[in-house]
């Protein structure tokens, strides 16, 4: 489930994303591609929290359930911060490269954010499976 919200949250963010860096492909690099990066985060993770919280929202109805829901928080925080602070640097500095190198400003940004999205996705596995977030099989 996790990953299937990544997916589709990543995919809405690819799109929109596009076409900020090539509404803002007249500006320079440095902000074309900071200002997309701004517009990937606010799609992503309001695609991402809706389609999670959606997911999970019956798995912490009951009051006793607090504890739970903090603790799961504190996880999955952990799993996604290490790996967004990866995305982040890569997929700037991918896209700055791409369009110094005279890439067109959307093939820039879909470009750095697929690489990025697939070694984002690798580290949260990654941390997911170190933090047992998913030990009990939800």
């Amino acid at each position: 489930m996790l990953n299937k919200n990544m997916l589709v949250a990543f995919t809405a963010s690819i799109i929109i994303s596009a076409i900020v860096a090539h509404l803002l492909s007249e500006q320079a690099d440095y902000l074309n591609t900071t200002y997309t990066l701004l517009v990937d985060y606010v799609v992503y993770f309001s695609v991402f929290g809706s389609l999670y919280y959606l997911d999970n929202r019956k798995k912490y109805l009951l009051e006793s359930d607090k504890s739970k829901l903090k603790h799961d928080l504190i996880k999955i925080i952990t799993s996604l911060g290490i790996a967004e602070v990866v995305y982040t640097i890569l997929r700037w500095f991918l896209q700055y490269y791409f369009i110094n190198i005279n890439y067109d400003a959307y093939v820039a940004s879909i470009t750095s954010q697929i690489i990025s999205t697939i070694i984002y996705l690798i580290v949260v596995n990654l941390s997911v499976k170190m933090t047992r977030l998913y030990k009990d099989g939800n």
